[in-house]
């Protein structure tokens, strides 16, 4: 009897993708009203308003892998990869357009927050009602209750309806509900990013008994260093095709990471033209500059100048507004985020309406030597992500090479993931006494007390 749990054949998904000729406006009531007064000018204006072409976009094309049963699998890719449209199709969300896929077992799906939830339900409701949508009988879920309700941590909010819940709150009791109802296959989306680092080291381990005990799971995560310590197998999917399937996860995150430097557009982004619309600050570019201004070319070295440049347009200030960015390594770890309300008030940026420029240095002789990810942060302080870490379009790569250090010594890259260049001198000691030299001579009549 095979051991496969998960088998897709030509798996293809397409959307239908429609241009308008004219740019859509707002309609308000007004309009609606007007227009139903003058169906003759109605259907003429639709005339010049329809739409002038028809795409067809393939979010997956020709996708074929296997998964055996106990397997943990990693799912990884850029943006728009169709990482997040395979796995809805897997969790039979949508179906797909062509191709097959063949599950064994019981599925349950964490894909975005509130996945599968009723907001008008209280936590101990949806609980039995996931539960149930999983085929699980009421005494099934009664035996594993506590367990969900400990993990999840949402005792004191148990009868509360969910609509009510944090995206934290509702992210923990849905990964309890998911994992511990005992599906033979979970599949996991980047969603355990909107928690803590706490509860995110605690969803790997669970995820990690529920393989232990011969489950199958399925994560998606630009975590890199999560997709390498957790994961067995990498699925690497790019444009909506397989691009390699490899049971060598260093040696595959290793190449991911170099593609996604290299196909990073190097370090400027210009958008274009739809992403991360909003009034309050809108991207428009983010680059790697010189003093001057002007884009840098890859590599750079670790001891010269350099400035992060954020370009945006306002039509709405916000004094809550925050901008800066994020910079990972290549395993995908979070060294460190900065953001234009660092320092005293008084020196915060201040934007107003319409085109604004930013900038940030590049901290010198702190970086090692390598390649990393720098994506733009933009935020409502506690009220609304607008440019949110690790699912943002706007990024962009670089890459560091020498001027380590002028020491003879570290001429290359250094142990670490971080290499500042600290300075060091000899000092009185506390205790005022000079620092022993072991070639001073002896005090007078040492010899003699031997």
């Amino acid at each position: 009897m095979s051991d496969t749990i998960i088998t897709v054949s030509g798996l293809g998904k397409k959307y239908r993708i429609q241009h308008q000729g004219e740019k859509q406006r707002y309609t308000a009531l007004r309009d609606v009203i007007a227009e139903k007064a003058e169906n003759l000018f109605r259907r003429r204006k639709a005339e010049t308003t329809k739409c002038n072409t028809v795409e067809d976009f393939w979010a997956l094309k020709d996708v074929s892998f296997e998964v055996k049963r106990g397997d943990v699998v990693g799912i990884i890719g850029r943006n728009g990869a169709g990482k997040s449209t395979l796995l809805k199709v897997l969790s039979r969300i949508t179906e797909p357009t062509t191709g097959r896929v063949h599950l064994k077992g019981r599925v349950a799906s964490l894909l975005e927050v509130g996945t599968g939830f009723h907001p008008e339900l209280t936590g101990r409701e949806n609980i039995f009602l996931n539960g149930a949508i999983l085929g699980m009988s009421r005494a099934e879920i009664r035996q594993k209750f506590d367990e969900i309700v400990v993990f999840a941590e949402v005792e004191k909010f148990l009868d509360t309806p969910v609509k009510r819940y944090s995206s934290g709150m509702y992210v923990r009791l849905a990964f309890a509900v998911a994992a511990h109802l005992e599906p033979e296959i979970l599949i996991v989306d980047e969603v355990l990013a909107v928690g803590d680092a706490q509860f995110q080291k605690k969803c790997l381990g669970k995820m990690q008994d529920v393989a232990s005990n011969g489950r199958t799971v399925l994560f998606v995560s630009h975590n890199m260093n999560a997709i390498d310590s957790f994961c067995r197998r990498v699925v690497h999917l790019d444009k909506g095709r397989v691009c390699n399937v490899s049971d060598d996860v260093p040696q595959a995150v290793a190449n991911y990471m170099t593609v996604e430097t290299d196909s990073s557009q190097g370090c400027d982004w210009r958008n274009p033209g739809q992403a991360l619309n909003n009034p309050w600050f809108e991207p428009q570019r983010l680059y790697l500059g010189d003093e001057g201004g002007a884009v840098v070319q890859m590599p750079i070295r670790n001891d010269e100048p350099f400035f992060v440049y954020i370009e945006g347009n306002v039509e709405q200030p916000d004094n809550a507004l925050q901008i800066g960015y994020a910079l990972y390594d290549e395993g995908g770890s979070l060294l460190y985020w900065t953001v234009s309300t660092d320092t005293a008030e008084d020196e915060w940026p201040r934007l107003n309406i319409g085109r604004n420029a930013i900038r940030s240095p590049l901290p010198m002789r702190l970086l090692n030597q390598g390649s990393y990810r720098l994506e733009l942060l933009a935020a409502l302080y506690h009220r609304q992500w607008i440019s949110c870490p690790g699912s943002t379009p706007a990024a962009i790569g670089i890459s560091i090479q020498g001027g380590m250090s002028v020491s003879p010594y570290w001429m290359e890259k250094r142990p670490g993931q971080i290499a500042p260049v600290c300075t060091w001198k000899a000092i009185t000691p506390p205790n005022g006494n000079p620092i022993a030299n072991s070639h001073a001579k002896e005090p007078t009549g040492t010899a003699n007390r031997r």
